[in-house]
């Protein structure tokens, strides 16, 4: 008998929590023909991503564009800001808040590192806490995680924001919005953020390779007596070259004209419609994993992130084994448990360029696969998913 690979035919799932799908926009806006980083046709797209970009963020400060992964913009947030042996709060909300602070010690920071459950966002009565005890204000940074991809956590970044206030405490207050950024309601100006940290292959709907730091007047203030060393990362030379629409260095110029088709595209839906779309395929995932009886890896529904949803596999069951007969069968990519959460954790990716049959099409995925790697389960997952979707839909034709 012919056996049929499933690669052969049809477009792959991926539904990992980054990078994501890019759009055929997007694509082939990446494809038009490399152009002079320094004559003025470039020029005017430089300026209009370094306007867009603003608008994503929703701040009226800089945003400077390097061309790196995110771990390149914690590493550009941290050198432009702080000196060697300057303290630096941070909070265990999972893998990627750790690799933060693994980065910060690397960089000769004193870190201090808050632990956490990584089924929770960051407890904000323990940074009060900590905060007040810092009478001296040893402290120059509070470094949280917006939405922690491992785990599918979303923290309250107004509720850091306000602790940091009430302690009268002078630290920076930086954040991760990598996975969250496009795709859930982040506010780097009304949130007062200092400095805001993002990549190109989550929400923006990019390919990897672009990192963001949309800065506050206070963190160029402190860039101007921070002495960590730094050079490529170096906020100075950026702004001033970004006056101009130009690049201190070559930049990514195809990544660029990606982005600027990125924006297009977010600005255009409007982001307000943006983020409940996400809001809305993620409460459809919930009822889908909830309908098969399983268990989201995030305890706290207040936290629940729009983007993506790690599942808890029962016991005695590997997630990596379902993940590749899930892949093997259907040619759909789960995203994997990491660190602590690894066999344990499968995540569900529902960001980007994404639509209601999209995540059907996903759901439908993970439910044949349950029934495939004898996972025990109740069936009726993509109806509970679909039954919601249906829903929405009516009530946005009635409005």
């Amino acid at each position: 008998m012919l056996k049929l690979t499933h690669k052969s035919r049809g477009r792959h799932f991926l539904q990992i929590p980054g990078p994501t799908n890019v759009p055929d926009r997007v694509l082939k806006a990446i494809d038009n023909p490399t152009i002079d980083h320094r004559g003025p046709e470039f020029q005017t797209i430089g300026k209009k991503v370094l306007s867009d970009i603003r608008k994503i963020f929703q701040t009226e400060g800089p945003v400077i564009i390097y061309g790196a992964s995110g771990t390149g913009a914690w590493e550009a947030a941290l050198v432009n800001t702080l000196s060697p042996g300057d303290k630096v709060l941070m909070y265990e909300t999972g893998h990627f808040a750790t690799l933060w602070k693994r980065l910060s010690e690397r960089m000769g920071l004193d870190t201090e590192f808050l632990p956490g459950d990584w089924r929770h966002g960051v407890d904000v009565a323990q940074i009060a806490a900590r905060l007040e005890q810092d009478s001296k204000h040893q402290i120059k940074a509070v470094c949280v995680v917006h939405n922690e991809t491992s785990t599918g956590v979303t923290s309250d970044i107004v509720a850091v924001r306000r602790a940091i206030d009430h302690a009268r405490h002078p630290a920076l207050l930086m954040v991760d919005a990598i996975s969250s950024l496009a795709s859930t309601d982040y506010r780097h100006d009304e949130w007062g953020v200092d400095v805001s940290v993002s990549g190109s292959q989550k929400g923006l709907m990019l390919p990897p390779g672009l990192a963001f730091n949309a800065l506050s007047k206070k963190a160029l203030a402190a860039s101007k007596s921070a002495k960590l060393p730094k050079s490529y990362w170096t906020w100075d030379d950026m702004l001033e070259s970004n006056k101009n629409g130009f690049w201190p260095y070559t930049p990514p110029t195809n990544l660029l004209y990606g982005l600027s088709e990125a924006c297009d595209m977010l600005l255009e839906e409007g982001l307000a419609n943006v983020f409940a779309r996400h809001e809305h395929y993620a409460e459809a995932t919930r009822r889908a994993v909830r309908a098969w009886g399983l268990e989201i890896l995030c305890a706290d529904p207040a936290s629940y992130s729009s983007t993506l949803t790690a599942v808890l596999m029962p016991p005695g069951h590997d997630a990596d084994k379902f993940r590749k007969i899930v892949l093997d069968n259907f040619d759909m990519s789960l995203g994997t448990g990491l660190a602590k959460l690894a066999g344990k954790v499968f995540r569900i990716g529902h960001l980007g360029d994404f639509n209601e049959l999209t995540l059907m099409g996903t759901l439908a995925g993970v439910e044949m696969g349950l029934a495939l790697a004898g996972v025990p389960h109740q069936p009726g997952g993509v109806s509970a998913a679909m039954d919601y979707l249906v829903g929405v839909a009516g009530k946005r034709n009635a409005a």
